[in-house]
């Protein structure tokens, strides 16, 4: 059974929803039966890369919140990743444009490394503060999971998986993904934003009950106002 997740890598609810879904998974009956497949979403594809300036600062400039307010207003969310043992530092975060992660994504997907990627980015951004648009730290974020120099630099100069990474954005609007993450299951069933723990755990016992049959059509599980973040982010925070 597949599930595909729609997600940007500085969407804070889609590092939080990885972590519910991977306790779901976790106490799952037939967890070596899943398969997780990353899709690409851009929350602001023109967003500008500016490690001059914080996450939290330019959070505060596009809002128009002192300084104060944000670290108020982000500090929920920070709390919330607590609770699902992540640390997030919105100080430290460097804004980016996320299309050459996701690229990096798609490299690594094609040697079967793309969940430990996407774990590497988002760690990256949320907790350790790394431009994620920055070429040299996503080639030595790419080698610390196992990926060839050569081939990432080589992927990173050349236009390669642009197109992919488009087409992810496309089928997102075809499946009316509004806001991520966005979770798939076996194409019938999908779970929109960081739902509460026992959606995660319906849904997969649902899809699984599925599995064997046909159904394009997509049954939404639990609240669609459950954490997300919106295009240009606009209900992250």
């Amino acid at each position: 059974m597949k599930i595909e997740i729609w997600s940007d890598v500085v969407c804070p609810f889609c590092y939080i929803g990885k972590r519910k879904l991977e306790k779901a998974i976790a106490k799952f009956p037939f967890k070596d039966k899943v398969q997780i497949e990353w899709k690409s979403f851009q929350l602001n594809p023109e967003q500008e890369t500016n490690p001059n300036i914080s996450t939290l600062e330019h959070l505060a400039n596009s809002k128009g919140w002192s300084m104060e307010q944000t670290r108020e207003i982000t500090s929920n969310v920070v709390n919330m990743a607590a609770a699902q043992g992540l640390e997030f530092d919105f100080e430290k975060a460097v804004v980016a444009n996320t299309k050459n992660a996701h690229r990096l994504i798609h490299l690594a997907k094609a040697s079967g490394k793309g969940d430990v990627m996407k774990e590497a980015l988002l760690k990256a951004y949320f907790s350790e503060g790394k431009n994620v648009d920055d070429f040299s730290t996503l080639i030595a974020l790419g080698k610390e999971v196992g990926l060839e120099e050569e081939k990432i630099k080589a992927m990173l100069e050349s236009n390669q998986y642009e197109d992919t990474v488009e087409q992810d954005i496309y089928e997102s609007r075809q499946l009316g993904v509004r806001g991520v993450p966005f979770f798939v299951l076996d194409r019938k069933f999908g779970i929109s934003g960081a739902q509460p723990d026992e959606v995660f755990d319906q849904t997969l016992e649902k899809a699984w009950a599925e599995f064997a049959k046909n159904n394009p059509v997509l049954d939404m599980a639990g609240d669609s106002d459950a954490e997300s973040c919106d295009v240009d982010g606009k209900n992250c925070f």
